[in-house]
C-alpha cells in the first residue's frame, strides 16, 4: 500500500487535476451569477439557492473523484465488477422507466427522485458504457488478439448498448442517446480492432441503432416528436422566424453573446438572466459567461475543456495497455461530444437538445459522475507515466 501511494503521489497528473478543479470552481461562480433571478422568482428561494446546492454537489463529487482516482483502473475489467455495474444499470433503467420524473417539466422522463436529490440514470449510462465496453473488449483480447475479434465476440456488448439506447430513447432524452452512441464508437475505435472490422461494427451500431430508434418513434412518436421538439428543429432551420416562440431561448442566447463583446459587461451584470433566458444556470450557462466575461470567459472555458480532452486522448495514444487506452479515449470523447452538443445548440450549429456543459452547468448527477470519471482518468494517466518510466 505504501509503495502504491508513493508511486501515486509521484506520478499524479497535477495539470489535469488543477484544470478539473478550476473548471468546477469557475462553474460554481457562474452558477451563482446566472441563477439568482431564477432562485428568487421561480423557486421562491434565496439568491444563493442554486449556488449552495451545487456547492454540496461538489463536496459529494470530490469524494467520488478520489474514489475513482485511487482505485486501480485494472479492476474495471473484473468480471464480477462488470456484472455489478450491469445490474445497477438495469435497476436504474427499470426504475426510471416505471417511476421516473421530469416529463412534465422538461419533456423527458429522465430522473429518479431520491428525496435529497434527483438522479439521472442516463448520466450513469455514459460512464457505464465506457467501463463496460472497455472491460468487455479487454477480456476478449486476453483470449484472442483484439485485431482478430469478430461479430460473435462482441455480440454481448452490442446487445447491452442497444438495450441502453432503447431505454434512454424511451425516456425521450435524445441528447443522451447521441452522447452514448459517440462514446461507444470512440471506445471501439480505441480498442485496436482492425479498421475493416471497425467499419462493420460501426455499420452494425448505426443499423441496429437506427432501427431501434425508429421502433421507439413508432410506439412513442407523439411523446418524442412533441410540439416543443418540432419547434426546436424549426428554430434551428430559421431561428428569427420564430423569435417569439420556439426560438425565444436561442435568440436571447444570441443577444447575451452579442452583448458581451470582447470584455463582457462585468461579472453579475447580465441582463438576459433577469427572466429573458430560461434556466440560464443549466444548458445556456455559456451565454451568460459570454455576456458577463466576454470572449475571455469563453476562451477560459473552452481552453479548460479542450485541455482535458487533449490530455485524455494523449494518454490513450501513449499507453500500450488496451484497457487504459479505451477508458481514456472514452472519457475524453464523453467530454468532447457533450461539450460540442451543448455549444452547438447554443450557437445554432445543431438543434437544441438540453444537454449541459461539463463541469460548468448546474447539475448534481452530471458533476458527480464526471468527477468520478476524472478520477479514473487520472488513475490511468498515473499508470501511463509509470509505464513510460519502466520502458
Amino acid at each position: 500500500m505504501k509503495k502504491y501511494l508513493y508511486h501515486y503521489v509521484r506520478n499524479f497528473d497535477y495539470p489535469l487535476f488543477f484544470t478539473y478543479i478550476f473548471l468546477c470552481l469557475f462553474g460554481l461562480v457562474m452558477i451563482y451569477s446566472a441563477s439568482m433571478m431564477v432562485a428568487m422568482v421561480y423557486e421562491d428561494q434565496d439568491p444563493d439557492y442554486f449556488y449552495k446546492r451545487q456547492l454540496l454537489n461538489l463536496v459529494v463529487a470530490s469524494v467520488a473523484f478520489f474514489v475513482g482516482a485511487f482505485i486501480p483502473y485494472k479492476h474495471y475489467s473484473n468480471k464480477k465488477l462488470m456484472v455489478v455495474m450491469l445490474s445497477i444499470m438495469l435497476i436504474l433503467m427499470f426504475w426510471v422507466w416505471n417511476f421516473g420524473t421530469g416529463a412534465e417539466e422538461t419533456g423527458s422522463q429522465s430522473w429518479i427522485d431520491l428525496g435529497f436529490m434527483n438522479f439521472q440514470p442516463s448520466e450513469f449510462a455514459k460512464l457505464f458504457i465506457i467501463l463496460y465496453f472497455a472491460g468487455a473488449f479487454y477480456r476478449k483480447s486476453l483470449k484472442n488478439s483484439i485485431e482478430n475479434l469478430g461479430p460473435n465476440n462482441i455480440i454481448y456488448p452490442i446487445l447491452v448498448w442497444l438495450f441502453i439506447i432503447f431505454c434512454v430513447a424511451n425516456e425521450t432524452d435524445l441528447g443522451a442517446v447521441m452522447i452514448i452512441s459517440g462514446i461507444a464508437i470512440a471506445v471501439v475505435a480505441a480498442s485496436g480492432i482492425q479498421f475493416k472490422k471497425f467499419l462493420k461494427f460501426f455499420g452494425v451500431l448505426a443499423g441496429f441503432g437506427s432501427a431501434l430508434i425508429g421502433f421507439v418513434l413508432l410506439i412513442k412518436g407523439d411523446e418524442i416528436l412533441t410540439e416543443n421538439r418540432i419547434g426546436r428543429i424549426k428554430a434551428f432551420l430559421n431561428p428569427f422566424e420564430y423569435e417569439d416562440g420556439s426560438s425565444y431561448q436561442i435568440i436571447n442566447g444570441y443577444i447575451a453573446i452579442g452583448s458581451g463583446g470582447l470584455d463582457g459587461v462585468g461579472l453579475g451584470q447580465s441582463i438576459q438572466k433577469l427572466g429573458y433566458l430560461p434556466e440560464p444556470q443549466t444548458d445556456f450557462i455559456m451565454a451568460i459567461i459570454a455576456e458577463e466575461l466576454g470572449i475571455l470567459g469563453v476562451i477560459i472555458v473552452l481552453g479548460g475543456l479542450g485541455f482535458i480532452v487533449f490530455r485524455a486522448l494523449s494518454v490513450a495514444l501513449k499507453t500500450k495497455d488496451p484497457l487504459a487506452r479505451m477508458i481514456a479515449a472514452g472519457i475524453g470523447s464523453w467530454i468532447a461530444v457533450q461539450s460540442f452538443i451543448n455549444l452547438g445548440g447554443l450557437s445554432g450549429l445543431i438543434p437544441l437538445t438540453g444537454v449541459t456543459l461539463p463541469f460548468i452547468s448546474y447539475g448534481g448527477t452530471s458533476i458527480l459522475l464526471l468527477s468520478f470519471a476524472m478520477g479514473v482518468l487520472i488513475n490511468v494517466s498515473m499508470y501511463v507515466k509509470l509505464e513510460k518510466k519502466r520502458s
